[in-house]
């Protein structure tokens, strides 16, 4: 089916996102995976080809477009690559929201042009060891000290977390408060009593790199609570959309490609003589990954268009969120049989997928949790 979720610019755009990957990004992506980490030279190429900070003022050397199908585009085209090193995403969509959004005046200067420049990493730190999607059980606490917050406690499965030069944190700021005695704290590098544990030893997503962090009586000025005191709880809420949305958007394009490399495997690769895209078995499987995907591509767009337009509730970001993510965990375990031996081979791009898109049903909200919000809101 033809889609019209897109304009000639979002195209053109496009082409420019291909470039930057062909570029910066395919040569290298391998051995960003060997060392566990990318280049922060990538980085920069990225802020100089204006594909950081699509949606920060121009005032600020952003994009100065609140356009989310531009970041769709982006997604997509990382996600076919499976380019799955350079967090541009959690960079622009997920934290980038809380900047510009939250941020004071002066915060935006002193963050957002090195935030597009690619000179400042972000990460944001609300996962802990005792705690994931349970906000109510974050231990880590900002204890007010006059000038600054004193900033104790542990993080943990932080992507950036090893090059992140700036650290939006989780805090418990009022002890009796629960989910509800939260807020965000800056924490940028160089802070004394901050501290980065190991790059953390994935099964996939290997070049992205993920670390546990740790606050030891870490002096955050006061300058850098990021929104409300205690506000954390629904400024987290506010922003998840357009988290599990990007979430969706890169599964369902992830899906697609693999789709189309396995198209291309058996009608290449012979059994029996003949090509396994003529035996039936193949065919079905095939008309029927090809069908999910169709059905699930036009739901996603749909809920592109609507969050473009500042249309899109929480509930059918969460319906995309865990569709798409199981579709494509499904889709890749289907199509690494279809490779047979070979598709358990790390240099086809099927065994790669496969781990790398593990996590998807996981972060940004579990597939159960997903199901919780959408159940709560049909049933009370």
């Amino acid at each position: 089916m033809q889609r019209t979720v897109f304009t000639a610019e979002h195209e053109a755009f496009r082409e420019t996102v291909r470039t930057f990957l062909r570029k910066e990004v395919e040569p290298h992506h391998e051995r960003w995976e060997r060392e566990g980490v990318v280049d922060r030279s990538a980085w920069l190429a990225a802020g100089r080809q204006g594909l950081l900070g699509l949606a920060v003022p121009e005032g600020y050397g952003g994009g100065g477009t609140a356009d989310f199908r531009y970041s769709a585009v982006l997604t997509e085209e990382f996600a076919r690559a499976g380019a799955s090193g350079l967090a541009i995403g959690l960079h622009n969509d997920i934290i980038g929201p809380y900047l510009t959004s939250l941020g004071t005046e002066e915060q935006k200067r002193r963050w957002l042009p090195g935030f597009c420049g690619g000179e400042i990493i972000t990460a944001i730190a609300m996962t802990e060891p005792g705690a994931g999607s349970d906000l109510q059980g974050i231990r880590t606490t900002a204890t007010d000290a006059g000038d600054h917050w004193v900033l104790n406690g542990s993080k943990t499965f932080i992507s950036n977390g090893i090059l992140a030069d700036l650290v939006i944190v989780v805090a418990r700021t009022t002890p009796e408060g629960g989910a509800k005695g939260l807020s965000l704290l800056v924490v940028e590098r160089g802070m004394e009593g901050f501290e980065r544990g190991r790059n953390l030893d994935k099964i996939g997503q290997k070049a992205q790199d993920t670390a546990e962090l740790f606050f030891r009586d870490v002096r955050v000025p006061k300058e850098n609570l990021l929104g409300e005191e205690n506000g954390a709880f629904l400024h987290l809420m506010t922003h998840l959309a357009q988290e599990r949305m990007s979430i969706a958007v890169a599964a369902i394009a992830g899906a697609e490609e693999l789709l189309e490399i396995t198209k291309a495997y058996v009608t290449e690769r012979e059994a029996f003589g003949r090509p396994l895209a003529k035996l039936q078995h193949i065919r079905f499987e095939i008309a029927e990954m090809a069908t999910e995907c169709a059905v699930t591509r036009a739901f996603l767009d749909r809920c592109i268009e609507e969050h473009a337009a500042g249309q899109l509730d929480a509930v059918h970001a969460s319906m995309a969120k865990w569709w798409a993510t199981e579709l494509q965990k499904r889709v890749t375990d289907r199509c690494l049989q279809l490779h047979g031996g070979y598709g358990y081979m790390t240099e086809y791009r099927v065994a790669k997928a496969f781990t790398d898109g593990r996590i998807q049903t996981i972060y940004g909200g579990t597939t159960e949790i997903m199901k919780e919000i959408i159940g709560r809101s049909l049933l009370g």
